[in-house]
């Protein structure tokens, strides 16, 4: 089964674009105008990736990434006008893995679909282990971007899971911002350093006990965070 890429953008001009070059590029294209239609598409026939725009007639499109990402774990690519720095943070926030400002040249979209989807495929091809800590009480699936604190499943987005994941792996490593974006997302990402802390707040609030007081992820001051778990045998 060929799964396609969600294009939900109600400017039928730029979603006609959008739909040649992916379909030039060798992709399966579907489109949808309006949220609510993408997220019952998302539903029936989950899509490799999602490019989502985010002023939409029915429901805004920031809800419709929040929600889309509790379907499933597809790659999100925000289309948006809205370029202001807290809006791309805010986007980051929910779960998008990359953001792209309107106008845009439509070769560069798929080059960044391309960088995303190697990058989910070579972590399911490469990375089949599951990394235990702490005598089995936080288990983690990389291969199924899937985490398990003492049993219970913590939901995170994909985007928050690349984070983790660039933390666990290196125990007691210090990461700055920018050395964590680099190993969590390569050299693609354009967002800002500091949606850093809105990615490690949200893991926090899913992982820790206490978010306030945690046990997992700790800041180092004026440098970055560490991940302190001790890694099974």
């Amino acid at each position: 089964m060929v799964h396609p890429v969600l294009i939900v953008e109600d400017d039928e001009k730029i979603a006609r674009v959008i739909k040649v070059y992916l379909e030039d590029a060798g992709f399966k294209a579907v489109r949808c105008d309006k949220g609510q239609d993408a997220l019952k598409a998302a539903l029936a026939e989950p899509p490799l990736l999602v490019i989502l725009d985010l002023m939409l007639p029915d429901i805004s499109g920031e809800e419709v990434l929040q929600e889309i990402k509790e379907v499933g774990d597809f790659p999100v690519i925000v289309l948006t006008a809205k370029s202001a720095p807290e809006e791309r943070i805010a986007g980051f926030a929910l779960g998008a893995d990359d953001y792209v400002t309107k106008p845009f040249n439509p070769r560069e979209l798929i080059y960044r679909v391309k960088a995303i989807l190697k990058r989910t495929q070579n972590r399911e091809a490469d990375s089949s282990a599951v990394i235990s800590f702490d005598g089995g009480a936080l288990i983690i699936d990389e291969r199924r971007y899937e985490i398990k604190k003492r049993g219970l499943p913590v939901n995170l987005t994909s985007t928050e899971f690349k984070v983790f994941l660039t933390l666990a792996s290196a125990p007691h490593k210090v990461f700055t911002r920018e050395t964590l974006i680099e190993n969590a997302f390569g050299h693609q990402f354009e967002g800002y350093d500091r949606s850093i802390d809105v990615h490690i707040k949200n893991i926090r609030r899913k992982l820790e006990d206490d978010p306030r007081n945690p046990t997992f992820i700790l800041t180092v001051y004026k440098v970055g965070y560490k991940f302190i778990g001790e890694r099974d045998a």
